[in-house]
């Protein structure tokens, strides 16, 4: 998909994942979560 707005060209592009970048991301956000829940129970005492 292309914009031209006042002589700027945008194009968008779908990113299609890899099987691995995909497993890659979801542990990474797993991770994440856990790290956020752990410093919250933390904050609690």
């Amino acid at each position: 998909m292309t914009l031209n707005i006042l002589f700027i060209s945008i194009t968008i592009k779908k990113r299609n994942q890899s099987l691995e970048e995909y497993n890659h991301e979801l542990f990474v956000s797993k991770r994440f979560e856990e790290n956020r829940l752990k410093q919250e129970s933390i904050k609690l005492f």
